[in-house]
């Protein structure tokens, strides 16, 4: 299935940039969305994507990109923007309430409200046979920290998406990947013990990597997977398990 129109957030590394690449590979048209212009125009180029400027948690960013994309409509979101400042910018050992309170709306906007206005804004222009894939985290399931109780937030927020649009013939799924090799996310915080740590919780044996997640994000907009909707599908080998 190629030929779709789908907008990748967040795309300029890690994930997102490997998800892009993989609709691109298929023939789609790709367009990316990032915060910085540079990294955002040269990850676009190398895999032959759209860029679009756009802080999500900005209204006016996201109603500019509704409106760069009206023309065109959309058979595909996916939202990759996001981020875990309790890594970016860690808190000190004793935390005020303020900063607390700070860091958990912070985490919150960035991971969630993000994806409910840029989704809010861009719903009318999915074509029906669509697709809503949001990106959470293994943390949702332990949910102790901001970040992992706004990635759970993410995902119960997406299978009410799913209600929401699934008349008009529009999928919506959460991928919940675990550990993730080269992704940036711990921000060189990550030690060789903690990652021993996480690759022997695995089933699997080993650390999961970009193109796994991509390649399950791909098969969710694809016609194999119209019946899959409101949704949590782990990529995390064997780490977390449903049962």
């Amino acid at each position: 299935m190629s030929g779709r129109v789908v907008l990748v957030t967040g795309a300029s590394r890690g994930i997102g940039l490997a998800v892009a690449g993989r609709f691109g590979a298929a023939g789609d048209t790709v367009v990316v969305t990032g915060r910085d212009d540079a990294r955002l125009t040269e990850a676009a180029a190398s895999i032959g994507a759209r860029p679009l400027r756009c802080d999500h948690t900005e209204l006016a960013d996201v109603r500019d990109l509704g409106t760069a994309l009206a023309a065109d409509g959309l058979d595909a979101i996916v939202h990759c923007a996001g981020g875990n400042l309790d890594l970016s910018d860690p808190l000190p050992d004793q935390a005020t309430l303020e900063q607390q309170a700070e860091r958990w709306r912070g985490n919150l906007e960035l991971n969630v409200v993000s994806a409910v206005i840029t989704t809010a804004a861009l719903a009318p222009l999915l074509r029906s046979g669509g697709s809503v894939v949001t990106i959470g985290s293994i943390g949702a399931e332990y949910a102790a920290s901001s970040y992992g109780a706004a990635k759970a937030a993410l995902a119960a927020w997406t299978a009410g998406v799913s209600a929401e649009l699934g008349e008009a013939g529009v999928s919506a799924n959460t991928v919940s990947p675990g550990y993730i090799a080269g992704t940036g996310y711990f921000h060189g915080r990550l030690s060789d013990e903690r990652r021993e740590r996480l690759i022997a919780a695995t089933h699997d044996g080993r650390a999961g990597t970009v193109e796994d997640v991509a390649e399950t994000v791909f098969f969710l907009a694809s016609e194999g997977a119209r019946h899959i909707t409101g949704q949590v599908l782990h990529v995390n080998g064997g780490a977390f398990t449903t049962r």
